[in-house]
């Protein structure tokens, strides 16, 4: 059944264009199964706005639960290579004041911590500050909104897939730039509205995750949003592995799976591994490495499935 819909929605929170219908889409949740939630787009940035409420507990429970993901540890060099990489991306060096915005369990800020950083994390869930309490990772339990952080007070922030979890996109921005020093640097991660990826999975592309991601951007939105709020666009990363080859392939094989995102889910023990899906995902395989090298292209013609925008905090603005 669709959810419904929100008739106030009428503006994009990207660059400020009026909203039109777009397209229902499934909700990534397998206890949500039934569900579709409307898109609607934008005529000037082409991003998109997820309309329905999200359930409170959507971020803490599915494939947010507590609890550590199957294969976990086999995955961890990977996951400290990425972490690694998103601090070369910052271009700050150590020892700068670098705060983790949505920080989750923790793991990028232990990681900057290890790497000479004065770096730590604000995060909203109460899974995420436990686990990030047990790897040693100083996580404040805190909103965007509810943070004391005193004004021109950090080197660097970083907001790594958090922005598409927001309805107030502005607040997202508008509060980092305020505790950010004049020439101080924000590292954003969102998945592409843009990206061929999208294209290809359509209603069940792999980054959607409705109704969690509220806002869908693309480079243009971002953009927009980045230099209402006081940035200079530095750069813009379309070539990430940390999520880009993997969701080619997820949203390749969603097209034929009965629920989207099955090995996704299964990964978060938010799935059951006895499904027909099960065999579809097994044999889809072989196309892992031929996703991956259409997602290199994509990257390469600046259409990655998720982007990195890198921005500097302008002289003389306030946020």
């Amino acid at each position: 059944m669709p959810a419904e819909s929100e008739s106030n929605a009428a503006v994009c929170p990207a660059c400020g264009g009026e909203l039109a219908t777009w397209r229902w889409v499934p909700a990534s949740e397998p206890a949500l199964a039934t569900v579709r939630f409307e898109l609607r787009r934008c005529a000037r940035c082409r991003s998109a706005v997820t309309i329905g409420d999200v359930a409170d507990d959507l971020h803490e429970t599915g494939a947010y639960r507590p609890g550590a993901p199957r294969l976990h540890r086999a995955v961890t060099p990977l996951l400290q290579a990425f972490d690694r990489r998103r601090l070369t991306m910052l271009g700050v060096a150590p020892p700068a004041r670098l705060l983790d915005i949505g920080a989750g369990r923790g793991r990028f800020v232990a990681a900057a911590r290890t790497a000479g950083y004065d770096a730590f994390g604000i995060e909203p869930s109460t899974r995420g500050v436990q686990a990030a309490a047990a790897i040693g990772a100083p996580v404040r339990q805190t909103t965007i909104e509810q943070a004391q952080i005193p004004d021109a007070s950090l080197d660097a922030a970083t907001l790594w897939h958090v922005l598409e979890h927001l309805d107030g996109s502005d607040a997202g921005v508008e509060q980092p730039a305020s505790w950010l020093r004049p020439g101080g640097r924000l590292l954003v991660g969102v998945p592409n509205l843009a990206s061929f990826q999208a294209r290809i999975g359509a209603e069940r592309w792999y980054h959607l995750d409705v109704p969690r991601h509220r806002v869908h951007f693309t480079p243009a939105g971002l953009h927009e949003l980045l230099h209402r709020h006081g940035f200079e666009v530095l750069r813009t990363y379309h070539v990430l592995l940390e999520h880009n080859p993997f969701g080619m392939w997820q949203s390749l094989l969603s097209r034929v799976t009965v629920h989207p995102s099955y090995l996704y889910n299964v990964l978060k023990r938010n799935a059951p591994l006895r499904s027909p899906d099960l065999v579809l995902t097994a044999l889809g395989l072989p196309l892992a490495p031929l996703a991956a090298l259409a997602e290199l292209i994509a990257g390469a013609l600046r259409h990655g499935g998720t982007i990195a925008v890198l921005a500097r905090k302008q002289a003389g603005r306030l946020g």
